[in-house]
């Protein structure tokens, strides 16, 4: 507000300065939104365009007066119904103005006919509690059957939509049977006359197969005609559905909450024939499609296929030739063979007369070595004889048994003895 204030407040020193035009915009358009928006106005709609950009101008006008308006194509793409110059409209946005021009204009956010406000705000109250059940997810639609062997349609007997469905299925489907679930598609009874037909097909289809694709269909009218549609325990019954469901209620602009909880959303009752009910032309067209495809797949393996074969001939080459680098290559090997043999054979003839030149002189030495060893090994044993200490004077005694005796303890007295001398032994006999 502190913008209103220097621009409006005349005590105020700014008010007496000089603005330039640009500034003098930008301060209008600041105290503007700082003091309207966002706002709601009501109006008569007055030359209604829409760009090629997807973008909305149009004029809402009373007795009094007129504001220039703009929608831009996201909002536009919101719209419920179709815009027409003198509609009483209610749009709610916030105010602006266009300093290229100075002119004040509204942007539109949101735009309904006059008199179903409260009847729309239900309707987006109703649209967001059924989203956070999870009952508008993508995730959660199904594509519909490529050529289903039953359709059903939910409608009235009496609605103008059935007679389009049936003559569009009769064109271009005549083959595939049609199953129709009579119900009241606007009244106070439509929503439970609906919900009991869909639970009529959901049984037969269980039952039988019977409708591999469902429509759920009526023709065009106001919010309040296709508020039958907006009923959430209707939308849950949708999501109940064992088959897919296509929803074609009222015209292109016209949204219900059975369109976002349909597996598809179809224009126009028409249109959602069309969907599921593809012609013989277009089948024929697919089949030439996919025919086209599987020769030229079929060509093009055969072709590959070749050039391997080609690579694997070049690669192979005459057998003659295979088996003449063989006999070549054995050759090579035969003659490394022989060769390697023959160094051998060479070498262990070197070694052996290496071994033939230095075996005798290592055989004398050897012998040598022994033979000095022997005598050392006779002379110390020498050394060791008995007789030898005999023949000094010594004697040992021998007892009966022929044992030595080597202490005078073993001996008893009156004992035969044997003393064994140099020269012979002699008997003796232990005194004492």
């Amino acid at each position: 507000m502190r913008v209103a204030e220097s621009l409006f407040d005349a005590d105020q020193p700014s008010a007496r300065r000089v603005w330039a035009v640009g500034p003098l915009m930008r301060a209008v358009a600041d105290t503007v939104s700082a003091r309207f928006n966002p706002v709601a106005v009501r109006g008569e709609l007055s030359g209604f365009s829409r760009a090629a950009s997807g973008h909305c101008y149009f004029s809402l006008k009373d007795d009094i007066g007129q504001v220039r308006c703009a929608m831009f194509r996201r909002s536009a793409e919101q719209l419920s119904f179709a815009p027409r110059d003198g509609q009483l409209v209610e749009a709610r946005g916030k105010l602006d103005v266009y300093g290229a021009r100075g002119d004040l204009q509204l942007i539109v956010e949101s735009l309904q006919p006059a008199g179903q406000g409260a009847l729309f705000e239900q309707f987006l109250k109703l649209k967001a509690q059924l989203e956070a059940e999870g009952l508008f997810e993508e995730a959660r639609k199904r594509p519909l059957p490529v050529q289903p062997r039953s359709i059903g349609i939910v409608t009235s007997l009496g609605a103008a939509a059935l007679r389009d469905v049936v003559t569009a299925l009769k064109r271009r489907v005549p083959h595939i049977p049609v199953v129709i679930y009579p119900a009241a598609v606007q009244g106070a009874q439509a929503p439970a006359e609906l919900c009991a037909a869909l639970q009529t097909a959901y049984r037969r289809h269980a039952d039988t197969g019977e409708s591999e694709v469902l429509l759920l269909v009526r023709g065009g009218g106001s919010l309040e005609d296709l508020w039958s549609f907006n009923d959430p325990v209707l939308v849950r019954t949708i999501a109940q559905a064992p088959m897919p469901v296509v929803c074609g209620v009222g015209h292109e602009t016209d949204f219900t909450l059975a369109d976002f909880v349909a597996d598809l959303r179809a224009p126009t009752p028409t249109a959602a024939a069309e969907l599921c009910a593809p012609t013989k032309v277009q089948r024929l067209g697919e089949l030439a499609y996919l025919q086209e495809r599987l020769n030229n797949g079929a060509y093009s393996d055969i072709d590959q296929r070749g050039q391997r074969l080609d690579r694997l001939a070049q690669r192979l080459g005459r057998p003659s030739g295979r088996i003449h680098d063989s006999l070549r290559h054995l050759a090579s090997l035969e003659h490394g063979l022989q060769r390697s043999g023959s160094l051998a054979i060479q070498r262990q003839h070197n070694r052996l007369q290496t071994l033939q030149t230095q075996l005798p002189p290592s055989l004398q030495r050897a012998l040598q070595a022994q033979r000095q060893r022997l005598q050392r090994g006779q002379t110390a044993l020498g050394l060791l004889d008995p007789q030898l200490v005999l023949q000094r004077g010594y004697a040992f005694l021998t007892d009966e048994h022929g044992a030595a005796l080597t202490r005078a303890a073993q001996a008893r007295p009156g004992q035969p003895l044997r003393a064994t001398l140099a020269d012979g032994s002699l008997d003796v006999r232990v005194e004492g």
